[in-house]
């Protein structure tokens, strides 16, 4: 408990850095007056003010944005700030990912737990919030790293974007002190406050923990979002125009804020997977086994809940982000990004390749599975074919010789895989059989005693087929027969048969199984050991793919720090080659990983510790 108790008080050192900081450039930023000395000297800027608004005799002026110089970044020597800004801003969004994402489903099991009034939920939830305390250090740590090296490095754009943001950022501060005692009270008083009334004020204050830090990330992501699509500001100049409300409800901020918030839950899924996994295959007992397979299992759960809804979510960010700036949208999909949404489908790819695959050895904990294990074989040819579509690529980068060889950028039968529409029609088929594995495996061990049992499969297997034959046929019809307008169109009907098969197979087998017998009771820790590097690739992909993704939505404003209003003239102005951008990314993947391992290793000598007193 030593440790714990000096990363709190690290911490707190930390969170007090970062409100100072944050509210020195907070105040110091505020809008300036027109009785000023020399307010020309406030901001380096040029032109003039674009708002006066009279308070009484006094006049308020918003500067516009500063046009700057290489002079004006300060360097050290010929270290590339950019890079250490680039690999702490992406460490600190996949740790606040995890810190955020945890306590959400720490709470729904904690309540499961409640309930039904079985221990295992609670231990299991404790054990959860438990992980996680390390990392939400580490997270503020590296927190008061990103701005410490952002005033360092970029004085100017943080002073600009303080200005802008500044009740916003006092408030996050604030708001991270609460979500510090929230947390801190939640994980040391579980304990404390159990049973009867204690345990509503428990829960009562892990949703109040959920609230803070949900609020937290929208506010961030205001930040983000407004480099993208700046709002509330002069298109011109980017003076301020007197709203906060406007510059933080910018165009991108609700779609943002939808594609984290399932991103996050899906990734915090995946990394409690992966300490799962990693404390199955270290122990040695049949009860330790056990129970890990069982947190592995719902671990996985919650991260195939995440994942399913995840790429209509990244769908229609990107729709938005093309209805802001069709420049911005043709650079992210069809420019000199394209080919890394090739490396986006291959990890894709390996995220539902892993979710399969850890279910279909999920299934040796059942008897029962045995009448299905034979179809295991046709489910996995299709994934691995809508896997081969999904990043088959449109045009290919080839030499003169290529070109000539193959009459040109298109391969003769596979460039029309390339396209849009074809990938939609991947992706949701994909999706509609990863969905077919979990129901196979939820009712593997289950015999159901309703009498309609045969018709009620037989309406599951037609909903199954019609809907995979639907998106075949809207993706064909209306993808390559159609003008561009209804191309667009037909991923709707697509996405909304995909939902219509979920959410129907859930309300069938729901009342099919319904007092259901089991064949035999489940054999909890009877999984092959290599079924839990599934949960460890599945943890890798999500992390690099976040990371890859994070570079494209960034790296799409190109040399502007916010688009069209502020110009990034630094020397490390330049977009990045794709080999350079996937080193940078999985450096700061391997720095992650071992930090997790790291964390799972602290956790994992602290239990020793708890069992040997």
């Amino acid at each position: 408990m030593s440790f714990f108790s000096g990363f709190k008080r690290l911490t707190c050192l930390t969170l007090l850095l970062t409100v100072l900081f944050a509210g020195g450039f907070t105040f110091t930023s505020l809008p300036v007056f027109a009785n000023t000395a020399n307010p020309e000297e406030a901001v380096k800027s040029e032109g003039t003010t674009t708002e006066a608004v009279k308070e009484g005799e006094k006049k308020v002026e918003y500067p516009p944005a500063p046009k700057l110089t290489v002079a004006d970044y300060p360097q050290i020597g010929s270290f590339n700030p950019r890079i250490l800004v680039w690999i702490v801003a992406q460490l600190h969004l996949w740790f606040a990912a995890f810190v955020l994402a945890v306590p959400i489903f720490v709470l729904i099991i904690e309540a499961l737990g409640m309930a039904t009034k079985d221990q295992r939920y609670d231990n299991m939830a404790y054990e959860f919030i438990k992980v996680s305390m390390a990392a939400y250090s580490i997270t503020a740590i590296i927190g008061g790293l990103l701005t410490f090296s952002l005033l360092v490095f970029y004085p100017d754009l943080f002073k600009y974007m303080a200005s802008l943001f500044s009740r916003s950022m006092l408030a996050y501060a604030f708001l991270f002190f609460a979500e510090s005692a929230s947390l801190y009270i939640y994980y040391y008083g579980w304990h404390w406050l159990e049973g009867g009334f204690k345990k509503w004020v428990h829960l009562t204050i892990g949703l109040v923990l959920n609230f803070v830090g949900t609020v937290l990330m929208l506010l961030a992501n205001a930040w983000v979002s407004f480099s993208m699509s700046p709002n509330g500001v002069d298109p011109a100049t980017g003076a301020f125009l007197g709203s906060e409300w406007n510059v933080i409800h910018n165009f991108l901020w609700n779609p943002l804020n939808l594609h984290r918030v399932i991103a996050n839950i899906a990734y915090g899924g995946s990394i409690i997977g992966a300490y799962a996994a990693y404390k199955f295959l270290g122990s040695s007992s049949k009860e330790d086994k056990a129970h890990y397979d069982w947190m592995g299992y719902t671990a996985n759960v919650i991260a195939v809940g995440g994942l399913l809804p995840l790429p209509f979510a990244g769908y229609w960010l990107t729709k938005e982000i093309y209805a802001y700036s069709q420049q911005m949208g043709i650079t992210l999909m069809g420019g000199v990004f394209a080919w890394l949404f090739i490396m986006q489908a291959v990890l894709i790819g390996a995220l539902f390749l892993s979710v399969n695959y850890y279910l279909w050895c999920g299934m040796e904990r059942s008897e029962g599975s045995v009448r299905y294990t034979k179809n295991i074989k046709w489910i996995a040819a299709a994934v691995v074919a809508c896997f081969l579509v999904w990043f088959t690529p449109h045009t290919l980068v080839l030499t003169n010789q290529e070109l000539k060889a193959l009459g040109g950028p298109y391969h003769k039968y596979l460039g029309p895989l390339g396209i849009m529409p074809a990938k939609n029609t991947a992706v949701n088929i994909m999706i509609i059989l990863t969905f077919l594995s979990f129901t196979l495996y939820r009712r593997a061990n289950k015999i159901a005693t309703v009498s309609w049992a045969a018709a009620g499969s037989a309406v599951q297997a037609a909903i199954f087929a019609g809907a995979i034959a639907n998106i075949i046929f809207l993706g064909v019809f209306y993808g390559y027969f159609t003008n561009t307008a209804y191309k667009v169109a037909a991923s709707i009907p697509q996405v909304s048969t995909t939902a219509v098969v979920i959410i129907f197979t859930l309300i069938i087998d729901s009342m099919m199984f319904k007092g259901a017998k089991d064949v035999a009771p489940l054999k909890w820790g009877n999984v092959p050991g290599r079924s839990q590097y599934a949960l460890f690739t599945l943890a890798v992909s999500f992390t690099w793919l976040m990371g890859l993704m994070g570079y494209i939505r960034s790296g799409i404003r190109q040399h502007w720090h916010v688009n069209s209003i502020m110009r990034d003239n630094s020397i490390n102005a330049f977009t990045p080659t794709i080999g350079y951008a996937a080193q940078v990314v999985t450096l700061a993947a391997v720095i992650f990983m071992a930090i997790v391992i790291f964390i799972f290793w602290l956790s994992n000598i602290s239990a020793k510790k708890s069992a040997a007193h």
